[in-house]
């Protein structure tokens, strides 16, 4: 017997209860269904020419960094470098939209955005050479640490904002992932809680087509990363990731948002990763020549040149002086990373707890007596040898 054909079963006629209702109308949370763009249309003539061209000064320099730390890597001195060449305009927007208060989370690719905001370009490499534990104090920066497992950032932006807004710091954390990261637990673990708490947290999102070698359409089939937003109750944004301003504005319109204490907000810049994943991929095995062709066309810098020379903002002089200055930076990094570090053994159990355990004092107390025989034994080799 089904529950239509119960006795009196006409009259029944169930609704939800008053809790079903939903807490927030979905429309406004809905991404536009193509992605936002400045660069070639009427709205770059709202953008401050001197944004413009500073924009270009870092997408130059930040080409150069990307090059310059992938050849590091064929010389040995660095064990790995994940290139973010082609989405240097996310990478810069993301440290220029920040406050010198805020908070940037990184994902393992954003070396580009940490050393916009200022770190020290060699400091953003040391934890990819192998030296130190992260190679910059976070809080010295305002930078957590480079992020190598994938969206566990996330979690800790959300704690970092909802503790500032607790305290009534006006405080705002950006965070970095990579489409792949959004197939992560602690990637929907975190736009849930942000939203429910309202925390002031912007999620970006660099969609830049792989995984490593898996494609966006084997990862979700949804109409955009940025529709999973309204899922959570938060704004989702689609911007075009290689057009800088564009890039610039909506990030700077979540970060406003997010500092008036509307709750966060998902931005999804779609954009290419024009090398390989790392240098230890190849990534012929799973994309075609052609594919990156048509991408180069709309290269992040090319696009910004072409709009600041069209309106007469920038000449060869001016494109001249910032790949000078590009090549200072890299011929500097260079110089620097060739030189062989100073390492401290001790420092392995520096910065592992705030309290060392048992087990950590026991193998510290070790080590400095294989260092103290060692030193015993080259400063007997010494006398020997007069």
């Amino acid at each position: 017997m089904t529950v239509q054909e119960l006795p009196g079963a006409a009259a029944y006629r169930p609704t939800p209860p008053p809790a079903w209702k939903p807490i927030t109308d979905p429309a406004p949370l809905l991404p536009d269904p193509e992605p936002y763009r400045v660069l070639g249309t009427d709205a770059v003539a709202d953008v401050d020419p001197e944004l413009l061209l500073r924009l270009h000064a870092e997408l130059v320099r930040g080409r150069r960094y990307n090059a310059q730390a992938t050849a590091l890597t064929k010389q040995g001195r660095l064990a790995v470098y994940p290139s973010s060449t082609g989405q240097e305009a996310c990478e810069i927007a993301a440290a220029l939209v920040l406050e010198e208060r805020d908070w940037l989370f990184p994902s393992y690719r954003d070396t580009l955005a940490a050393v916009a905001r200022g770190l020290d370009p060699v400091e953003a490499l040391t934890l990819l050479r192998g030296d130190r534990h992260t190679g910059y104090d976070p809080r010295e920066h305002r930078i957590a640490p480079l992020c190598t497992p994938l969206a566990t950032q996330l979690p800790h932006a959300v704690g970092l904002a909802h503790a500032a807004r607790l305290k009534g710091d006006d405080v705002v954390a950006l965070a970095m992932v990579g489409d792949g990261g959004t197939s992560e637990g602690d990637f929907h673990e975190a736009l849930n809680f942000a939203a429910v708490w309202k925390a002031p947290v912007v999620f970006f999102v660099q969609n830049n087509g792989f995984a490593i070698s898996v494609p966006l359409a084997k990862q979700t089939a949804a109409p955009s990363l940025a529709h999973k937003a309204v899922g959570y109750g938060m704004p989702g944004r689609l911007v075009d990731g290689n057009d800088a301003a564009a890039v610039h504005q909506v990030l700077s319109e979540a970060v406003a948002r997010a500092r008036r204490g509307e709750g966060p907000t998902l931005v999804e810049a779609v954009t290419y990763r024009m090398e390989a994943h790392t240098n230890a991929d190849d990534a012929t095995r799973y994309r075609v020549d052609s594919e990156v062709e048509a991408w180069k066309a709309h290269d992040p810098v090319r696009l910004l040149e072409r709009e600041l020379t069209g309106r007469g903002l920038l000449d060869d002089e001016g494109i001249a002086r910032a790949k000078e200055a590009a090549e200072r930076m890299a011929a500097a990094l260079r110089d620097r990373m060739n030189a062989d570090p100073e390492l401290a053994p001790m420092d392995l159990f520096t910065h592992v707890y705030a309290e060392q355990t048992g087990q950590l004092r026991e193998q510290a107390a070790a080590l400095r007596a294989e260092l103290d025989a060692e030193q015993d034994h080259d400063g007997h080799d010494a006398e020997a040898g007069r």
